[in-house]
């Protein structure tokens, strides 16, 4: 192991790779996700607390997005319709309904000249 001073250093090569894919990766799902609020610039510059409370607020945030539709989806699917309830109602004319009068409506237009 090199000098532990500032930055990632290891002998380990591959292990200091998958590290720097990570940060880049969380670096880039804040960007994303943060819909044009952050840049990469800024969020690679920014302090290591608010980056992990950010990334962990758009996670939590999909999270519970995510279980709302799993919620709507299973409750979608459970509902089964019996085919013998159904109406059996003829589908309507559209010559034979009647639409609403159309009124021609004139606004004055006021042209003054100086």
């Amino acid at each position: 192991m090199g000098l532990a001073f500032f930055g990632l250093t290891s002998d380990n090569f591959q292990l200091v790779g998958e590290i720097k894919a990570s940060i880049y990766r969380q670096i880039h799902l804040i960007c994303f996700h943060g819909q044009g609020g952050y840049s990469w610039p800024i969020v690679y510059d920014m302090p290591l607390y608010l980056r992990r409370f950010i990334f962990n607020e758009i996670k939590t945030y999909h999270e519970e997005q995510n279980e709302q539709t799993n919620k709507q989806s299973s409750s979608s699917n459970t509902k089964v319709i019996n085919p013998s309830l159904r109406l059996n109602t003829p589908p309507s004319n559209p010559s034979t309904t009647k639409s609403p009068s159309k009124k021609e409506v004139k606004i004055p237009i006021q042209v003054q000249y100086k």
